[in-house]
């Protein structure tokens, strides 16, 4: 039985959980061996195993956590709902969503902790799936597609996949950052409203 070893110490939230996942997706049968040093890390990555009907054993050897995940087959997606097709289509390509970001960083008051969440979160979204439709950056969220944001390669990551990143030009221009855009287009308010009038859901990050 095949067996791959994912060394996830000293990572932070959420690569424990990305790298386990993909060494569940590149295995067609045997078992995953991910090794963390935190309880939430090990509990993060117990749920991913739960969440995928995976059977996880947890152990614990002196300060780290041990979490062996076998895998038997094909991951069996769940039966789809009473939808159409053309719905379920929609919710399998992501075409439906539209991420509005109105702030460079997560929350306050706690700034710094604020940037940390942002740059996780932008980084999650690419490994996603399925991917948005787009994202619209606004008020002080069109810093995360300037030159020197923390951000750029995974907003470029997501423009690659098809995702639509538009920046607000008002909010360009009063920070004076029109010239520094590195990813993306500019936008005005009638094509953002369109948009998320248009989608299927709006996820806000503020």
């Amino acid at each position: 039985m095949e067996e791959k070893h994912v060394d996830a110490r000293g990572l932070a939230c959420p690569l424990p959980v990305i790298r386990t996942k993909k060494a569940i997706e590149a295995l067609t049968a045997g078992k995953v061996v991910t090794i963390v040093d935190n309880p939430v890390a090990r509990d993060n990555v117990a749920k991913l195993a739960r969440s995928l009907n995976l059977p996880v054993a947890v152990a614990v050897e002196g300060n780290n956590f041990v979490l062996t995940i076998t895998k038997e087959g094909a991951l069996v997606e769940p039966a789809p709902g009473p939808e159409t097709a053309a719905v379920a289509q929609a919710e399998r390509s992501g075409r439906g969503t539209v991420v509005l970001v109105l702030s460079d960083a997560v929350g306050r008051p706690a700034e710094e902790l604020g940037h940390i969440l942002t740059k996780s979160f932008f980084y999650t979204l690419t490994e996603s799936t399925p991917a948005p439709a787009a994202v619209i950056l606004m008020n002080g969220g069109v810093r995360l597609s300037t030159e020197g944001s923390e951000v750029l390669a995974s907003l470029k990551t997501l423009e690659k996949q098809g995702v639509e990143i538009l920046s607000c030009g008002t909010c360009l221009d009063y920070l004076k950052l029109k010239d520094k855009l590195a990813v993306g287009n500019i936008s005005n308010m009638f094509t953002i409203v369109e948009k998320l009038l248009g989608a299927e859901k709006v996820v806000t990050i503020s």
